[in-house]
């Protein structure tokens, strides 16, 4: 009788002592090594047992948890920061792209690690609130704004979302924060600011023009007059007479502010950095090389035709405001990181103007500047 046929005809005490008898007789089985990871399991075919070794056994468990896991852990790596983009004008202005640059410079790549949602106003500070209420319904993880009158406006309408800002006055007398140390609230960013710049321009443009009595200053109606205030108070300690020119609206008359700038007989054009303005600062250094009238513009808008261009830059605050942003994105608060101060100053001095408008650009002018363009 073979040994398959004994469970089924012999008696059950029979069957049992043979069972054992052949258990104790039969050769051990080979072992079978499977891989299980990087460990190898023993499994002894004999008794039906299987043995593995802890290692194996550790391994497993771990494995099973990573696989469960792995889908959360995955999901979470996969989440881009969304980050908005405020400013009062429009995208052709450089801010946009020098925020984005700065970004860049940081390892930042758009649309793989970082996603930004650009709004502007294109002049009609009135939707700046509305823009500000719809980046916080894209649930943006910070908002970057460029401007003062920006800066009021987010301010009022965002206090759950961290803010960077770059203006042009001083945040803490424009009740934007606190104090530029400690900053509190969901606000910091960068300033540039500098109370005796309105003088240091002035000066250039008595140094560079023979004879020179009256300048227009030109601004921006829908901000507040802060910056043409200091201007005209700068300008009268240096016995300088001023004229008043404020643009109105996003799409101001600048032939009628020129008509009024020759009425009056002003011998240079201070052009402050303020949103209409550098909106249309192309257009305003166009009009003044045609009416032969020097220009004074901030170093931002150097490349847009005017004379001379001097003082700290907006577009190095937004150039900071990109270093703001990915510290706040890497978990800083805000609140308590200080407000930056830019404190480097460019003279640009653009010689073809020059040329064009009769003008001679003294020696110890040109030496001064930072750049020239020919």
């Amino acid at each position: 009788m073979t040994p398959n046929h004994i469970g089924t005809s012999m008696p059950s005490m029979w069957r049992e002592e043979s069972i054992s008898s052949l258990q104790r007789t039969r050769m051990r089985a080979p072992l079978s090594r499977k891989p299980f990871g990087d460990s190898v399991c023993e499994i002894r075919i004999t008794n039906k047992r299987s043995r593995c070794s802890r290692k194996a056994l550790v391994t497993g468990i771990i494995l099973a948890l990573g696989a469960s896991l792995a889908p959360a852990e995955a999901q979470q790596a996969a989440r881009i920061p969304r980050v908005g983009f405020l400013s009062p004008v429009g995208r052709s202005s450089p801010v946009f792209g020098i925020f984005r640059q700065g970004l860049a410079e940081l390892g930042y790549v758009e649309g793989q690690n970082i996603v930004i949602e650009p709004r502007f106003a294109e002049g009609q500070y009135e939707r700046l609130p509305e823009m500000s209420a719809e980046l916080a319904r894209l649930k943006v993880d910070l908002i970057a704004v460029v401007g003062a009158v920006t800066a009021r406006a987010v301010k009022g309408t965002i206090t759950n979302i961290p803010i960077c800002f770059a203006v042009q006055l001083d945040p803490v007398e424009d009740h934007v924060v606190a104090s530029l140390e400690h900053p509190g609230g969901n606000m910091t960013g960068a300033s540039s600011f500098d109370p005796q710049q309105p003088r240091r321009q002035l000066e250039l443009l008595k140094q560079t023009i023979p004879g020179l009595s009256r300048v227009a200053l030109l601004g921006d109606q829908g901000v507040r007059d802060v910056l043409i205030k200091a201007n005209e108070e700068q300008a009268q300690a240096l016995g300088l007479q001023t004229q008043r020119l404020r643009l109105t609206g996003a799409s101001p008359d600048l032939q009628t502010a020129f008509t009024e700038i020759q009425r009056e007989r002003a011998d240079a054009v201070l052009a402050l950095e303020e949103p209409i303005v550098g909106k249309y600062a192309k257009e305003i250094a166009g009009l003044a090389a045609h009416y032969r009238i020097p220009t004074m513009f901030s170093p931002t808008r150097a490349d847009d035709g005017g004379m001379m261009a001097y003082g700290t830059s907006l577009a190095e605050a937004t150039r900071r405001i990109a270093t703001c942003a990915d510290k706040v994105l890497k978990g800083a608060k805000p609140g308590e990181l200080p407000v930056e101060k830019v404190t480097r100053y460019e003279l640009i001095v653009n010689l073809k103007t020059a040329r064009e408008i009769g003008i001679t650009i003294p020696p110890e002018v040109l030496k001064r500047a930072d750049r020239v363009i020919q």
